[in-house]
């Protein structure tokens, strides 16, 4: 399903972004502006910006932003499309029809007409919970300790165990064979041509998105049946590696954090006691899926796996996977107890905060299952483990980070700094820290299964086999990261509006070349100003069109820029993000918007321009002056240089 560029541009303009953020963000006026605690991720300070009159939202801390469409799919993890239709039934906008693709429209009816079945089930387990039939269910919840209202909280349920109870009941409600079938809730027998209930006899725990709306259930079963949980099966509305059980709570905490645990009773018990940022993986090992819709609430997870030896094999095959999407997980020690539910009816809240206070870093538990796997009595044992050692440091992409982890292991054990440092710089330039041998390092292939298999696309290739010293992040050459002087951005006092420093972070060896990288910040810092100032575009036309801007970003960006100051005459910055479809594009737009200079006055932010417009000129290819030979083009070149320091600015 698509919808035309007039449509999304009236379903924006209809909608205040001061109201639909300040619905869940506190929002205070700060001259044209409003500012708040980021929702995105944990601070004290504000540094989240919301502006009427541009239709955007940045924040200056994690670097999230974008329009109305792209905080619901950031904050509610909704798709484009539902933003879209959303915000237009807030307005009281109808959408066309014809904005269907063929075939798209009888999806989305069936995916709402699940969607209401599910409802009505999830009601119907409920009241069948507190009926004489759920009699067994209900004093099992009650045993596990769990209150009235936290039976509500979660809307859980029970079905009997009579094979066609739902399915009866849900004929009686009007729907249909093929609905009830695709909802997966009965199973087909096909010996007897007929449907029954997937779920008898068992407690059963709705699954909710982030809209609250149920698409799936999970069920314990009462007695020694097997399987002891059940999931429903994929649907057109739920898929479990894109879901997690608790989040549509947890993601509307102010924690700035996640516990990940196992199952449905450990989510609930914690919530129970207060810890309402737990959430779990619905049956499945956690996946890159899983991954992406963590970091796009927070940077911090406590892995709180049970205490068994699966237990161990999940962290150490979710620790790297989360290190990888650029999460820090910290390991939380429930022993001697199984899992949270056990501890936290043993010991109380108390006890438990005091446990996820001391979460161990991911690093030295990773090193200490690693480390019972050899004999550190015999020299030839110490030596692999300490080969394995370098191999997991060696996988760590942040290079301060490598440099953190070689003092942290030299100290925990024993280890002289300088000589494991020169191994994983070996490991390093030999290229030799790609899954397998990472695997390999963690404790066989039995660790590292879904690792190795859960592909990510453009991330999962070994490293290159040459690997500069510069780069490896072991030399005491200083960082391979060039100066950051903090603030990251700055008030402008005559507007009272942030702005990004222009100040990009290089690593030298990384994609794309220090000169390559500050072009392209040049770029994205002129087309800031254009922004700022429409006029600009008319003023650097001789030398800078619309075609000036590379192949990167900014070309994407100033293509629709141009584009808008030609058809309106006017600058529409929101517009110009809805016009990417994918958030993390559409914050790296919304940064770009808030590039700008430190400059002092409009004097001093001519200069700026002036100098910005020299850079992005200067690397345009030679070949596109204008002259007979190469002699004249060079000179026409120096001519419009010499012409751009005196360049006339109009910032209006």
């Amino acid at each position: 399903m698509y919808y035309s560029d007039e449509v999304i541009d009236k379903v924006r303009d209809a909608t205040d972004i001061v109201r639909l953020i300040g619905a869940s963000v506190r929002l205070k006026k700060a001259g044209r502006r409003y500012v708040g605690l980021c929702p995105f991720h944990n601070e004290k300070t504000p540094s989240f910006s919301v502006d009427p009159d541009r239709q955007m939202y940045y924040c200056f801390g994690c670097h999230k932003g974008g329009n109305v469409f792209t905080f619901l799919e950031e904050h509610d993890n909704m798709t484009f499309q539902e933003a879209v239709q959303t915000l237009a039934g807030q307005a009281g906008i109808s959408l066309p029809e014809q904005s269907y693709r063929p075939g798209e429209k009888k999806a989305r009816d069936e995916k709402m007409q699940i969607l209401e079945l599910n409802k009505v089930a999830a009601t119907w387990f409920f009241k069948e919970l507190h009926s004489p039939e759920g009699r067994e269910g209900l004093s099992y919840l009650r045993g596990r300790k769990l209150t009235d209202e936290t039976i509500q909280r979660f809307g859980l349920g029970f079905a009997p165990a009579d094979s066609s109870s739902l399915y009866n009941y849900l004929k009686e409600r009007g729907f249909s064979d093929e609905l009830i079938r695709m909802s997966g809730l009965m199973n087909l027998d096909e010996l007897r041509g007929r449907m029954y209930d997937r779920f008898r006899n068992r407690v059963i725990f709705p699954i909710l998105d982030t809209q609250n709306r149920v698409i799936g259930f999970g069920g314990r079963v009462m007695g020694d049946a097997k399987p002891k949980y059940l999931n429903s099966p994929e649907s057109a509305v739920f898929d479990k590696s894109r879901n997690l059980y608790g989040y549509n709570v947890a993601r509307r905490t102010r924690a700035g954090k996640l516990i990940l645990c196992e199952g449905y009773m450990d989510v609930i018990a914690m919530h129970q006691a207060g810890f309402t940022y737990a959430v779990a993986s619905l049956g499945t090992a956690l996946t890159w899926q899983h991954c992406e819709i963590i970091r796009r609430f927070t940077k911090d997870v406590i892995l709180s796996y049970d205490s068994d030896q699966a237990g161990t094999n999940a962290k150490m095959r979710a620790i790297p996977m989360l290190r990888k999407a650029g999460i820090t997980p910290v390991i939380l020690h429930l022993e001697p107890y199984k899992d949270p539910d056990e501890f936290i009816k043993a010991e109380g809240q108390e006890a438990f905060q005091k446990r996820l206070d001391q979460a161990e870093n991911a690093f030295l538990f990773e090193s200490g299952v690693m480390q019972k796997r050899f004999r550190m009595d015999d020299p030839d044992g110490a030596a692999d483990f300490y080969d394995a050692l370098a191999t997991l440091i060696a996988s760590m992409d942040d290079v301060f980070k490598r440099k953190g982890y070689i003092r942290l292991a030299a100290e925990q054990y024993g280890i002289e700094e300088a000589d494991l440092t020169d191994r994983v710089r070996a490991k390093l330039e030999k290229g030799i820290v790609d899954d397998r041998y990472l695997s390999a390092a963690r404790g066989g292939s039995s660790y590292n299964r879904d690792y190795r298999t859960e592909a990510r696309p453009e991330e999962d290739s070994p490293r290159t086999a040459e690997v500069s010293r510069e780069t490896s992040g072991v030399e005491d050459e200083g960082p391979s990261y060039e100066e950051r002087p903090v603030p990251d951005y700055y008030e402008d006092l005559s507007t009272g509006d942030y702005y990004q420093i222009p100040r990009p972070a290089t690593r030298r060896g990384s994609e794309g070349s220090v000169g390559d990288q500050s072009l392209e910040m040049s770029r994205r810092l002129l087309l800031s100003y254009i922004a700022r100032y429409p006029s600009i575009a008319g003023d650097i036309k001789p030398y800078i069109g619309k075609d000036g801007y590379g192949d990167g970003l900014a070309g994407s960006v100033a293509e629709i820029l141009y584009g808008q100051m030609e058809e309106h005459q006017k600058v529409d910055e929101a517009a110009v993000i809805a016009r990417f479809e994918d958030t993390q594009t559409q914050a790296k737009v919304a940064e770009l918007f808030h590039t700008m200079d430190m400059a002092a006055n409009d004097s001093e932010r001519v200069k700026a321009i002036r100098e910005t417009v020299r850079k992005v000129y200067e690397a345009s290819p030679i070949s596109m002056e204008e002259g007979a030979n190469e002699m004249a083009k060079a000179v026409t070149r120096k001519q419009k240089l010499n012409q751009i320091r005196m360049l006339e600015v109009h910032l209006s």
